[in-house]
């Protein structure tokens, strides 16, 4: 078999249907393992493509995984909840069973009203208990209008929800599907994401040793698939080294590449994030908001969210420097001064000596998932092609690595081989 992209899906199922024995080339037209889930050097510096954290709390995170592995992820924990800014104050709001010293300053925050917060609470509460595969398959409705159904409104409403989610959504119009937007708050509430010590690529680092240490197993770098094409017997594959031709053929890569290789695939359309990063002299934020999400509670400029990654993980920076990650929406330029001023006010300091050590663009970041959401999409395109990624599930980690891994399952049936837990 061979898999089309060494990013999360496309080692999510590699790694399984290896498992059963099975020979499999996974071709990569990147320098290494990851696709989005990359870290690079900048001076010194260990920087993500983009914003990214992971989440314990995904289920397909720890069947790839392992314990073994999760321990080797060594996840740096954010704290759980975010500090806002309001007028020249910043207010902390957190889950109380996570950060208890928190809880109070949580209800006295000039954030919306008590209902409100109840509202809020309510949502949340509902989305964490609620079944998952019940959200999945469930009546959807874009966000903006399941929160207004909620009551979740007002001041919160516009200074901490929307930011928050518009950063991991991707979309500050609210015209995500609710059921995606509570499956990820689920996820929120029911695990504290981190990232590793020395930067998100670690994860499909230890998937693709995983993978390099089966048997029949390669894993072969700079090779771009130019074209996909079904045969006698088979699935040839074009790429800029000559042909490979196999018996099943995953596309496993980001929903754009995919709509190019399999034409008539539909796909949805892509959401870019824009991640700037600063070294500040000095660590902006006190010891008690330090590790927390910082959010503009004013929305005064583009800024949806920044954070102090070395107050979470010291290895993101040499010994004793200060690196911090701010995120807009969208792969548009954003001049660095307007994104300074917002900082100021965000962390309630000047940042006219904060140095940028660069900026990540990532134009294809997300798959825009409108209502109703089409997760668990079936991977079988006939004739041994088969496709997987976030996009055929949900748009994260996990739905990646699930995508992937209902891939492996549907190869493996196919073939007539017994598909490993």
């Amino acid at each position: 078999m061979v898999v089309v992209g060494a990013g999360l899906a496309g080692l999510a199922c590699a790694l399984r249907v290896a498992g059963t024995g099975a020979d499999v080339l996974v071709l990569e037209a990147g320098d290494g393992p990851g696709g989005r889930v990359r870290t690079d050097d900048a001076g010194g510096f260990r920087v993500d493509r983009g914003f990214q954290l992971v989440n314990p709390a995904y289920p397909a995170l720890r069947r790839v995984l392992g314990e073994d592995g999760m321990a080797d992820l060594a996840l740096q924990p954010f704290g759980a909840g975010a500090a806002v800014a309001i007028g020249g104050r910043r207010h902390v709001l957190a889950d109380p069973r996570r950060l208890p010293t928190a809880a109070l300053s949580s209800v006295l925050a000039p954030l919306g009203s008590p209902v409100e917060k109840a509202a809020f609470v309510a949502w949340a509460l509902g989305a964490a208990t609620a079944d998952p595969r019940a959200v999945r398959d469930g009546a959807d409705e874009p966000l903006a209008s399941a929160l207004d159904r909620a009551g979740v409104r007002g001041r919160l409403r516009t200074g901490v929800v929307d930011p928050f989610l518009a950063g991991v959504l991707g979309d500050d119009e609210g015209r995500t599907s609710a059921s995606f937007a509570r499956l990820v708050v689920r996820s929120f509430v029911l695990g504290t994401p981190g990232v590793p010590p020395d930067g998100v690529q670690r994860l499909p680092g230890l998937m693709a040793r995983r993978l390099a240490a089966l048997p029949g197993t390669e894993l072969r770098p700079r090779t771009s698939v130019r074209a996909v094409r079904r045969s006698a017997g088979g699935v040839r594959l074009r790429t800029d080294d000559g042909e490979v031709a196999a018996r099943a053929v995953v596309v496993a890569t980001d929903a754009w590449t995919a709509a190019r290789l399999l034409p008539g695939l539909d796909v949805p359309a892509p959401r870019g994030l824009t991640t700037f990063w600063h070294e500040a002299p000095e660590q902006p934020a006190a010891r008690s908001r330090a590790r927390l999400l910082h959010l503009d509670g004013d929305r005064r400029g583009p800024v949806v969210n920044s954070a102090v990654m070395t107050a979470v993980a010291p290895g993101y920076a040499p010994t004793g420097r200060h690196l911090v990650a701010s995120t807009v929406l969208g792969a548009d330029e954003v001049a660095e001064p307007v994104v300074l001023r917002q900082l100021e006010h965000v962390w309630g300091q000047g940042t006219a000596d904060w140095e940028l050590v660069t900026t990540s663009s990532v134009p294809h970041a997300l798959p825009a998932l409108l209502p109703p959401l089409r997760a668990r999409q079936d991977p079988d395109l006939g004739d041994g092609v088969y496709v997987a990624g976030d996009h055929r599930d949900t748009a994260s980690q996990q739905g990646a690595l699930t995508s992937g891994r209902r891939a492996a399952g549907a190869v493996l049936s196919a073939l007539g081989l017994r598909p490993a837990a």
